[in-house]
């Protein structure tokens, strides 16, 4: 698959995904997440969580769309980070997934299920979620800060959002990742906007040639 057409849509993705993720954490933010029953049976809380939810599925379109900007830059560590991110936001998108659409029903059907204790293996599958969902988005960042080809506060902002996202399910946890997401696309957009508009001053002028 050819890494030039993927690369376009980085821009683009990555501040939606920020967005999405930022608007969703306000709307859940105002909620108690001690009250489990009241907070997911709530259908403002659900929206927030179907949004938030879209913004993870971008997110796994626009690692791989960014790394494609730097793979030349970034080395081996690049690949390490881009791969630790997208396994860490897929392991943490199921875990989100899990949050927006069963544990309402459960709520609804089950409710006394949140008063019980939570297996090991639930709760090794929750830390390995969140732990790999944190470590990959960080060492994203620092190997983008490495290969120099993005902002470096954007990159430090990615580094930093990781690592608070280590609770990214509660609110507003996820939010700083969202901004420095929605900052790094904004950022892309605006460097291929200006490309664009410099190959077309560079390029020569079309001279229309009059057949004999």
């Amino acid at each position: 698959m050819s890494l030039v057409p993927l690369s376009r849509l980085a821009g683009p993705t990555a501040l939606a995904a920020g967005v999405l993720l930022v608007i969703a954490e306000l709307v859940m933010w105002p909620f108690d997440p001690s009250q489990h029953v009241a907070t997911t049976t709530d259908p403002v809380f659900q929206i927030g969580g179907v949004v938030y939810l879209a913004g993870f599925c971008l997110l796994l379109v626009a690692l791989p769309a960014a790394y494609a900007w730097q793979a030349h830059a970034a080395g081996t560590l690049g690949v390490v980070g881009v791969v630790a991110a997208i396994v860490g936001t897929f392991l943490l998108g199921g875990d989100l997934w899990f949050e927006t659409f069963a544990v309402p029903w459960l709520a609804d059907e089950v409710p006394q299920a949140f008063d019980t204790t939570p297996t090991v293996l639930l709760g090794l599958g929750a830390i390995t979620s969140y732990g790999s969902f944190a470590l990959g988005w960080a060492l994203f960042g620092f190997a983008s800060l490495r290969a120099r080809v993005f902002p470096a506060p954007v990159c430090v902002a990615i580094v930093v959002g990781g690592l608070v996202g280590y609770q990214a399910l509660l609110a507003p946890f996820g939010a700083l990742l969202g901004l420095a997401v929605a900052s790094l696309g904004a950022w892309m957009i605006r460097v291929t906007t200006a490309r664009v508009e410099i190959s077309r001053r560079k390029a020569p002028p079309v001279i229309a040639s009059s057949a004999p």
